[in-house]
């Protein structure tokens, strides 16, 4: 596989500084997989709070099984995940919702049937009792074009316009980590706009980190102060964002040269 041995060397430079610590995220030697097949390989890394940090990598990297382990999805074979000092390696999902944790999955994920405002409220019926989270109308301010669109189906908004509905349910959930997986996925360019603008001001406003997968690794870094790219299934390379992006191996690979 030449590009895996390409890759292999372009990686071969020691990692830069350590993830800032405390970490509200930390994976030690993390192994997952379907079946017989394991897709993270002894994955270690740590995220720093308050932070937008994206995962890029190839196809098969692992990048969507990370989020999915983390989310309690997939069980974790071997190694550990810790959320602020707790170890959750085997919470079930809801268990791990409950601690703080949200996850918007890749595609769709909305109930494309009922309106914008059931699929919020479903959101809020989900919802922890120990967390009262915002009102429906805080989340209207915050989300002008779901308030524009709170009666039509979620299934005839546009694809960026159901990234954003998807992030707003999560959000109902009052996380203190949110989890997001390939947002850009079938977006026009526009729309790809708006919704890391999204982002973006999820992370400035709310006391919230955000770890993103995304391929389309040159405007995510862009967005981002920290990125990890992921080689088969470990983390090759990581650091601040700005080096990433000019970094001539992960411009070579994942950036259009």
């Amino acid at each position: 596989m030449p590009g895996v041995r390409r890759a292999c060397r372009i990686f071969a430079r020691p990692r830069g500084d350590a993830w800032l610590t405390p970490s509200v995220l930390e994976v030690r030697d993390l192994v997952s997989g379907y079946g017989e097949i394991d897709v993270l390989r002894g994955l270690s890394a740590s995220f720093a709070p308050h932070r937008i940090t994206t995962i890029i990598g190839a196809n098969g990297a692992g990048k969507s099984t990370f989020l999915k382990t983390v989310f309690g999805m997939l069980p974790a074979r071997q190694g550990s995940v810790h959320f602020d000092g707790i170890e959750i390696t085997r919470w079930p999902s809801k268990r791990v919702l409950s601690a703080g944790i949200a996850y918007v999955p890749q595609g769709r994920c909305n109930f494309p049937g009922m309106s914008v405002q059931d699929n919020l409220l479903v959101s809020v019926d989900h919802r922890p009792r120990a967390r009262a989270g915002p009102s429906l109308e805080s989340v209207y301010a915050e989300f002008p074009l779901l308030a524009e669109k709170r009666s039509s189906l979620a299934g005839n908004l546009s694809g960026g316009q159901q990234q954003i509905l998807e992030m707003a349910m999560a959000l109902l959930q009052e996380p203190r980590l949110l989890l997001i997986d390939e947002p850009s996925l079938g977006l026009s360019p526009a729309m790809l706009d708006q919704v890391f603008d999204r982002v973006v001001k999820i992370a400035s406003t709310r006391d919230v980190t955000v770890v993103m997968v995304e391929q389309n690794a040159k405007q995510a870094l862009a967005i981002s102060e920290r990125g990890i790219v992921l080689e088969l299934g470990q983390a090759r390379m990581e650091g601040a964002s700005a080096e990433l992006l000019t970094h001539p191996g992960i411009r070579a690979l994942y950036l259009g040269g």
